[in-house]
């Protein structure tokens, strides 16, 4: 079963789990963002931070790891990345560890080198199957403990947390997710079992028959049927640029602003590029479509900081990167810049060698020079 997927999934819709899972006031929660930063040196990303919403120094930040394998590595890995971590982004906030076990016989502990860490109080260590009983009346723990709980009895358990949501939830669309989360891990601890099956043995058929698991349905269908609407004109916006058409034209015919459209072109025309491409094209179109975000100190700083450097456009991107870390506002608008979109189905072969076209001369564009062109614009 992937663990990681499903604890950073419960974390990521219920982070009041998180918060009693360490015995802290699951309202605190609000206080929070669950999310990941990417290092950039090193190219990786910590995946499980909870990092505080406000600008208050004594709130801490969690660094959250899941590890139900074992790993004699772990300990070096996490405070290797939290130590680089603080060196880049120099948080305010003070830092917290939280590894959660199965049980102790998956640590390796490297007291050698992390002694006076792992026995501080900044680090908190969680063996699922040592929680005390009385930690069952959280639902977030009884929830989190259905991931090791055994395959016999793994249904039940699911029942009673069910009954405990459906006590305690007062909005159905949160109830609906959990109960569609917990279901999940049934499916994942009994893959012999068929979702009908599974479904049946927690008594969800008769839950979906009443009135208010129908009414969240329907909203759900009608989320679903926006999402649909939206990839089909993602799709349509992928094969109009193939066959050459216009912005302005595709903006017509697909009823979308020109904004939109271009946006959506340049990531089309980013998803085959590398990371350290992709942040040089995200960058130059920040310099020439959102140039309010540049002051003229700004510009001045980034000419001079690219002048000396040569054409790599690893060392651009590199450069580039490390410069927006002083502008939140540029490094925001970046990063929404290099979401991705979602997954489509392929085009036609004709274009899928348009788009390859596309894309090869894009990259012959993307250099030194293209920059200081959009610097001095």
């Amino acid at each position: 079963m992937k663990t990681d997927t499903i604890f950073y999934s419960l974390f990521q819709e219920f982070p009041s789990f998180f918060f009693e899972l360490i015995d802290r006031p699951p309202d605190e929660a609000t206080a929070y963002e669950f999310t990941s930063r990417e290092i950039k040196q090193l190219a990786f990303r910590i995946d499980g931070l909870f990092l505080p919403k406000t600008e208050e120094p004594e709130k801490p930040f969690y660094l959250a790891e899941v590890q139900f394998q074992p790993d004699a590595d772990l300990y070096y890995r996490i405070f290797g990345e939290l130590f680089l971590y603080l060196r880049q982004y120099k948080p305010l906030n003070p830092w917290r560890v939280v590894v959660i076990y199965p049980n102790r016989r998956i640590e390796h502990e490297q007291m050698l080198q992390f002694q006076e860490l792992l026995t501080s109080q900044r680090v908190q260590r969680i063996y699922l199957d040592e929680l005390p009983e009385a930690a069952d009346r959280s639902l977030g723990v009884k929830v989190v403990k259905l991931v090791i709980e055994p395959a016999e009895t793994a249904a039940e358990q699911a029942r009673q947390s069910i009954a405990m949501a459906r006590q305690q939830l007062s909005d159905p669309t949160v109830l609906r997710d959990l109960i569609n989360l917990i279901e999940t891990i049934i499916v994942y601890k009994l893959p012999q079992k068929s979702r009908e099956e599974i479904a049946a043995m927690l008594n969800l058929s008769e839950l979906r028959q009443t009135r208010f698991y129908q009414e969240v349905k329907q909203e759900g269908l009608e989320e679903g049927l926006e999402q649909g609407e939206r990839q089909a004109k993602l799709e349509a916006i992928r094969r109009m640029i193939a066959f050459g058409m216009n912005l302005e034209t595709i903006a017509q015919l697909l009823d979308l602003s020109l904004e939109f459209v271009r946006q959506t072109i340049n990531k089309i025309q980013r998803e085959s590029m590398s990371l350290p491409e992709q942040k040089i094209h995200s960058f130059i179109e920040l310099l020439t479509q959102q140039r309010s975000l540049f002051g003229a100190e700004q510009l001045t700083e980034l000419a001079q900081l690219i002048e000396p450097l040569s054409d790599e456009i690893d060392l651009l991107s590199e450069a580039i990167s490390s410069w927006a870390e002083n502008y939140p506002s540029i490094q925001e608008a970046q990063a929404k810049l290099l979401e991705p979109l979602p997954p489509i189905a392929k085009a036609s072969e004709k274009a899928a060698v348009t788009r390859e076209s596309s894309e090869s001369q894009l990259r012959d564009r993307l250099n030194k020079q293209a920059l200081k062109n959009a610097i001095l614009l």
